[in-house]
Parts: structure tokens; sequence; C-alpha cells
């Protein structure tokens, strides 16, 4: 199977493969190949890809099925994990597919190694992959089609490792046009973390120019161990790649990965640590002539408000042990406060506000940055960072990067705000759908030959702390995509931590060329990634 769906979707037959006959060719005239292009279309994946290999006539009608890009995704809460696997692994490739990419997202306490072999099984070893443990996972339901968002939360009753809910989302993607593979930023102990970072971003950048001729790609995907601050990361991407390139994912969990370069393929070695990974989208540009183009569009919904006036950084000190920052700071025209002076302070401007809010400071950062051996530039970017408690003495944060003379606000969780951020961003695809300068964005159906933009999916990347326990009701972080395109394949998972480029017009937010402050790690907020794509002129 792993071999027939990689064939699938090539303009030849390979050399092993039957050649057509003159006598085959006359038994499908024009009449013929409509009724063997409809049920060719009908047939799953991998009926579809043994089809491909029957004569060049037949496989010539199987690339004109699977000419346009496609997304596909599922999710299965069944208990055994084995049989969600195979559930979501059914429905992705119950219809015509050649995987160009997959994501798999699946609940803490599941193991990894056992998952990602069977993913290579099925969907090919040049298949490049990230399988990663998240705290909740949204999609439509394998076997009912009922769109779920489910958190996983543990069990108190019984111990840390059970959970109440266990389940998968799986996505797989074909992407005519692009060029899509895995790239890691890995590490040695003996090399420091920037000198990797510089080179990740290189990595980067080679791989992009070989597929594309440009030095940035058109988006990246990224998942970061939890165990390492991506900050950084995140913040070397987006200093280093055009303004047009879409930046999202999960700040922090567990993950394994598979790339077409076996070379990058050494995340389980003793000698490395794998920090992050990209899926990187590139164009083609050996791309077939007809081939129409895929683009990325990002919205971003907040979900913290800001509280209180601006601080500025005084003595600040670091503890390596245990990752967190001590600060004392002065409000502006005030005094040098120290922590709890600072926190009596913000608790009370949110008096009778909102409930056990989760707090944060946002610092605004002014920094050089480089990659390399290149000129070094500057770069201003807003940095949250968790409040952990405040003393007598100092403020404590989570997370490094703080100096003295930094200026910081201080944000709060809230659930009014998010629900409006929702809602805002609701109306902007309403509107996108709608008024779009390209004729109306729509999904297309079995069948429908169309001329217009049409959307092939979306992703959801959404804190953890939100969900119906924050907005007291359900499938909120959904709805936004669910309300505009009903019918449009639709995955997310929750994070800790959210990584989202403010860099779309998307959302009528001011783009970064507008604003010298740039921001990419959210927290209690929820980023969109809608995928659409415009036919060439050929195929209207």
């Amino acid at each position: 199977m792993s071999s027939l769906l990689g064939n699938l979707g090539q303009s030849s037959m390979d050399e092993k493969q039957p050649s057509s006959s003159s006598s085959s060719k006359n038994r499908f005239g024009p009449m013929n190949e409509d009724l063997l292009q409809n049920i060719l279309s009908r047939l799953p994946a991998k009926s579809f890809a043994s089809a491909a290999c029957v004569t060049n006539s037949w496989n010539k009608v199987c690339s004109r099925i699977l000419s346009r890009p496609k997304i596909a995704t599922a999710v299965s809460l069944n208990s055994s994990l084995h049989i969600a696997m195979q559930e979501v692994i059914d429905k992705v490739l119950s219809e015509p597919i050649r995987p160009h990419f997959a994501i798999a997202n699946v609940g803490p306490g599941s193991c990894l190694k056992n998952i990602l072999p069977l993913l290579l099984k099925t969907l090919g070893s040049q298949t490049p992959i990230i399988l990663s443990t998240v705290s909740g996972i949204m999609g439509r339901d394998a076997l009912t089609d009922e769109f779920r968002e489910v958190m996983f939360r543990r069990d108190e009753y019984i111990n840390d490792d059970v959970y109440l809910h266990s389940g998968i989302v799986l996505t797989i993607g074909f992407v005519p046009g692009l060029k899509v593979d895995v790239i890691p930023i890995l590490r040695t102990a003996m090399v420091p973390q920037v000198s990797m970072i510089d080179q990740f971003v290189m990595d980067i950048r080679n791989y992009t120019i070989s597929v594309s001729g440009c030095t940035s790609p058109i988006g990246i995907i990224m998942f970061g161990d939890q165990g390492v601050d991506q900050r950084n990361i995140v913040e070397k991407l987006d200093y280093a790649m055009s303004r047009e390139t879409v930046i999202v994912g999960d700040e922090g969990s567990h993950f394994l990965y598979r790339s077409r370069n076996d070379l990058r393929n050494v995340g389980e070695s003793p000698k490395h640590y794998v920090d992050a990974v990209a899926l990187v989208f590139a164009s083609d540009r050996d791309k077939p002539q007809g081939t129409g183009e895929i683009q990325f569009h990002v919205a971003l919904s907040k979900g913290v408000s800001a509280v209180g006036p601006r601080h500025k950084a005084v003595s600040v000190r670091t503890n390596n042990s245990d990752y967190v920052t001590w600060l004392t700071a002065r409000r502006e025209g005030g005094q040098v406060l120290d922590g709890q002076q600072i926190l009596d302070n913000i608790y009370d401007e949110l008096e009778n506000r909102v409930a056990s809010p989760e707090l944060y400071i946002g610092v605004t950062k002014r920094r050089k940055c480089s990659i390399g051996s290149e000129k070094t530039g500057r770069i201003t970017s807003l940095a949250f960072h968790g409040v952990a408690r405040g003393d007598e003495e100092y403020l404590y944060v989570d997370g490094y990067g703080i100096k003295s003379g930094d200026y910081f606000q201080f944000y709060h969780s809230d659930p009014n705000s998010a629900l409006a951020a929702c809602q805002n961003v609701s109306a902007h695809l309403r509107n996108l759908k709608l008024n779009s300068s390209k004729n109306c964005l729509h999904t297309r159906g079995v069948g429908d030959k169309v001329d217009r933009q049409e959307v092939l999916g979306g992703f959801i990347f959404s804190c953890c702390g939100r969900g119906d326990s924050f907005f007291g009701r359900v499938n909120v972080d959904s709805s936004p995509f669910l309300e505009n395109f009903p019918e449009a394949p639709l995955a997310g998972i929750n994070c800790a931590g959210e990584i989202g480029r403010e860099s779309s017009s998307l959302m009528g937010q001011k783009s970064q060329e507008d604003s010298s402050v740039r921001c990419c790690l959210h927290y209690y907020s929820t980023v969109y990634l809608l995928m659409s794509y415009t036919p060439a002129p050929s195929e209207r």
C-alpha cells in the first residue's frame, strides 16, 4: 500500500507497469473514459492507487481525477488506540488521495514509538510526518461525522497517567504545486543552542531555495519540544523569513517525525536533541503547467487583556535550575516595587473583573538579531511570560530573556475578550468568503467544476486553557470556521502555547509592516490557518 500511495498521481507510469496497447485505447472512447472516471473517483485511496497501475490509460484518468489539491482529516475517540488509528486511517483514505504530508496528534500517555511505524507503513516511508501528543483535539468523528472538541483531562481519582479521554486526529494533504518536508532543529550537547537555531533557519532556507528558488517558504507548521524555550527559535524565524511566510504551530509538545531526507531522521539518536520540527511548504518551481496556486491565511483570536500601567524592569536575575526570572520594577512615574507590591496593585485593578485569572507579563524586547555571519539587524518583539508568584523581594515569572530596562505590561486571561475575538474572526471569514477580490471562496463538492477560489481545509491551534470550561459552552473555538465553511475539512489541537505570526490581513488587523512590535507566541489564544486554492486559467 505504501508504494502504491507513493506512486499515485505521477504523470507517467513506472517502467514495471504494463504499457497500454492500441486496443486498450480504443476500448476507452470519450464516453467510456467519462464512465471510467466516474467509477474510479469513487474508489478508496488504496484501490484507486492500484487502478492507477493497470495501464497508462487508467493512470491518465486517475491523474485527471487527482489533479486538484485535497485535505482529508478525521478524529477517533476510541479508548483502544489501535482501533482509533484504524478508524482515522480508513476515513482519510476512503477517497482518492496521495499523501504529500501527514500530521497526527494523540492524547498524552500514548506511545508515539508504536504509532509512527504504523503511519509509515500505511502512508509510505517518503511521506513527511509529524506525530505529537497534545492536550486536546478537534475534528469530525471518523464514524459519525459529528464535530468534536475534546480536551484530555487527567483523572484525579486514579493517577496522573490515566486520562478521562483518549483519541487521535489525523490529517493528510495532497498539495500539487508545493513541495513539503519536515526539517528539525538538531542540537548536540557540545553545540550551543543559538548556533543550532541559525542552522535550523539556514536548513529551511536551503530546502526552500532547492525546490522553489526562493529563500522563504509560503508556510511553516511548527511543533516545539515542551522542555525547550521556543521564544528564540520563533523570533529567529520571524526575523529571517519573508513577511508573506505564514508560521503557526504548537509551542510545547512531545513529538516524533519522519523527513523525506534520511539525513534528518536522527531524532531517536542519543547524540542529538530535537528542540523543534517544522513542516515546510514551499512553492514547486517545476510544477506542471496549468497547476493552480495554494495560499495560506491566518487569523488570531486573542484570549488575554491588558491591565494596569506599564512597568519598567529594574533588577533582573535568572535562576537556571527552575527556569524562572526574578525581577523588581518601577511603575511609570513611580518608585521601585517588589513582587508583592506589584501584584497587590494588579489585583486591585482586577477586582470584580475576572475570577481567578491567569496572569502574564507582556515584555517589549528590543534586540539585535542576525543569522550566522549575516549583517546584524534589530527586532522589537512582544514576549509573554507567565507570572508564578511574588514576595517582598521579587516578582517571579517563567522563562528567560528579560533585561533591565525592558518595559512590560500585565495581561490576564479573559473569556469575554476571547469570545468577542472569536466572533470577530467569524465576521472576517464571512467577509472573506463573500467579498474576495477573486470571487467567492467556497468549498468544492463532488463533480463540481468551479472557476473560483476554493477552501481546501483548515487547522486550529488553541490554548489548552480554553474550551468549554473557559467559555461555558462547547465548540466555541471551532465555530468561526464551521459557521463559514461547514463542508471543509478542519482539524484542531489544544496547545501549551500557540505559535501564530501576526502577518495576515485576514483579521483586518495591522500587518507587521504597519507595526514595529511583533508577537509570534500567544497564550489563551486560538490561531486559525485556512488553506485555499485558486485554479489555473486552464482549469476553469
